[in-house]
Order: structure tokens, then C-alpha cells, then sequence
């Protein structure tokens, strides 16, 4: 059963900022331990990090794994973990670079951007993304590459997504991205977004 959705309109990457900076702080405060956390990649979060990285959070309690990867050197300026790193790492976190060898914890919060396919991570629709996958990680060729970014990908997949103790989902003022979401929260569609969200059991934030 879906869980219930918050949805906020309108927020500026300030506001995103602060209820990030919101969630972390709990959940840093809710144990001793590091604490990990996935992220987009895309042009729509980074931005929103660039004022994160700013916030005073305890960074170095914090692993950061990227959501997906173009595969690509880390210099090179597709790379998502290359620019992650130039951001998070100076103030103390620490940005996983993603393998297919690298096992994902469960995530304090998995932070996901959405495109207007409905993909998420690098689960495009013509991967067929399935909530039971048997990997964490995978390595896909989206079809048809996006021109903006012609990669082979790397991408964690649903279950390692859902094991997560909070979803965040971020599509950046885009009317046909929360159409699409809306149709997949309604049943409507049978995207990407729509079997993760269909598959959560925790709480659910969208910025539209």
C-alpha cells in the first residue's frame, strides 16, 4: 500500500535546504553511529547542495552515495560523484563512488530527482525496474540514451532505494514532471516512480 505523500509547491532551494538540513539533523541526533544518505545527479539538486554543504551539520558523520552515474572518470564533467565530491567532501562528508562491488546500507533519507519519463535514478522505463530486484546496484544503457548525457549508467535499483528510512523526491517546477508524478500517485501510469511509489512504506515528501 502507498504511503501518504506530502506535497509541497513551490519551495525555493533555500527551503529544500532547510528541510534537509531538518531531517539529517534528526537523524544525526538519533544515534552515535555515521549516518548514510543517496542522492541525485542531474541539473536540478545541485544548487540546492551548494547551499547544504554550507549548513552546519555534522558532515563527517555523513557517507553520501550518489543515486546513479554516468560511467565516466570521476574529472569528467558528466560524472555525478566528481561534482558531489567538490561540493560535500570540503566540508567533511564522504562521497561514495558507485560500483557495482560496493554494498548500499540502509539510507537515513534517499534523496530522488524524477524525469519526465517518470525515470528515477537511472531506472528509465525501458530498463523495466522491478521493486524485487535481486541487485542493489546495476549497470544499465538506457534506451534511447539521453542526448544530454549519452552514458552507459550505474544506478542503485528499487529495493536498495526503498530501504530507506524517509523518500524525498525533488522535480524542480517542472509541469510535465508532476504531471507524470500525479498520474503514477493515482495509479495511472506504470513508470518508474509509480512502482517505487506504489512499493513505500515510509514517509514520502515531494517538492513540485
Amino acid at each position: 500500500m502507498m504511503s501518504e505523500i506530502e506535497l509541497i509547491e513551490g519551495a525555493t532551494p533555500e527551503a529544500i535546504a532547510d528541510w534537509v538540513e531538518s531531517k539529517l539533523t534528526q537523524a544525526l541526533a538519533a544515534t552515535q553511529r555515521p549516518i548514510a544518505i543517496t542522492i541525485p545527479g542531474g541539473s536540478t539538486p545541485f544548487p540546492i547542495f551548494e547551499i547544504l554543504a554550507k549548513r552546519a551539520i555534522d558532515w563527517s558523520r555523513i557517507t553520501i552515495w550518489p543515486s546513479d552515474d554516468r560511467i565516466v572518470p570521476d574529472d569528467h564533467p558528466a560524472s555525478n560523484s566528481g561534482k558531489m565530491r567538490a561540493i560535500f567532501e570540503p566540508a567533511g562528508a564522504k562521497v561514495v563512488h558507485l560500483t557495482g562491488d560496493g554494498i548500499p546500507p540502509p539510507f537515513a533519507l534517499a534523496w530522488l530527482g524524477m524525469g519526465g519519463d517518470g525515470h528515477i535514478a537511472s531506472l528509465f522505463p525501458s530498463t523495466d525496474p522491478q521493486p524485487d530486484d535481486t541487485e542493489l546496484v546495476r549497470v544499465l544503457t538506457p534506451n534511447p540514451l539521453p542526448p544530454e548525457a549519452p552514458y552507459d549508467r550505474i544506478s542503485l535499483t528499487m529495493p536498495a532505494l526503498l530501504k530507506s528510512g524517509q523518500l524525498v523526491i525533488v522535480l524542480g517546477g517542472s509541469a510535465l514532471k508532476r504531471a507524470v508524478f500525479d498520474e503514477a500517485q493515482a495509479g495511472d501510469n506504470d513508470l518508474p516512480i509509480a512502482r517505487l511509489l506504489r512499493s513505500a512504506d515510509q514517509p514520502i515528501t515531494c517538492f513540485s
